[in-house]
């Protein structure tokens, strides 16, 4: 059994991981489809932006979030004057982190989906008369549902392991911030906290292994 202030890092990481996905699912679909279907010679720049965060050790992806979205940065003071919302050292910034960091693994699976398409489909229905926007809606993005979801599982679980980014911009505090990779990190650090962090230790396994695998499945199913 998990311990009050295990279950209080799980259910931390949870939430974190889940507001990080559902805020990012919506750009990483923009993305990966225009990086599947564009055109320009300027795509490299996007493709290399979008990739940064998982080149990037995540200490200084944390970093740069913190400068951004610090109370002195230039969005963190916007967005606490105008909304009364304080991103930096809050939950907010782990779920930041969190979206940022899962951020490419989820554009890479996308784009990977809306690849392999069959486009004919898509000239179909416009050849029918519909829009460009309806054609994404009703077909593009049902047929690339699968890889989207697969990309969402792998942002998904990379949330729930992220630390690097998480403690430069969210801090490392019980109750608040501290999701299941700071908790072992500071067990770890205490007298004989090494037995202490193997529940955790096989639980974040556990569901890495899970999401990998239902990845994978979804990719296949996509591509078959």
């Amino acid at each position: 059994m998990l311990t009050a202030i295990e279950w209080n890092a799980l259910g931390l990481s949870l939430q974190v991981s889940l507001v990080a996905v559902a805020a990012s699912l919506p750009f990483a679909i923009a993305v990966g489809y225009r990086l599947a279907r564009g055109q320009s010679p300027l795509l490299w720049l996007l493709d290399t932006l979008s990739s940064l965060p998982l080149i990037l050790p995540p200490v200084v992806t944390g970093y740069l979030l913190l400068v951004l979205f610090g109370r002195n940065g230039p969005l963190g003071a916007f967005l606490e004057q105008t909304l009364g919302v304080r991103v930096a050292f809050t939950w907010l910034g782990a779920a930041l982190a969190a979206a940022v960091v899962g951020f490419p693994l989820m554009v890479r699976a996308i784009r990977l989906s809306f690849e392999s398409n069959d486009r004919r489909l898509e000239v179909a229905a416009r050849s029918l008369g519909a829009g460009r926007l309806s054609t994404f809606l009703t077909i593009s993005l049902p047929l690339a549902s699968r890889g989207i979801v697969a990309g969402s599982v792998l942002a998904f679980a990379r949330g729930l392991g992220e630390f690097g980014a998480t403690i430069m911009v969210a801090g490392n505090i019980p109750g608040q911030t501290q999701t299941i990779p700071l908790a072992i990190y500071s067990m770890a650090e205490r007298p004989q906290g090494m037995e202490q962090t193997w529940r955790l230790v096989a639980l974040c396994v556990l569901l890495a292994c899970a999401a990998v695998i239902a990845s994978r499945l979804l990719e296949r199913r996509s591509h078959a």
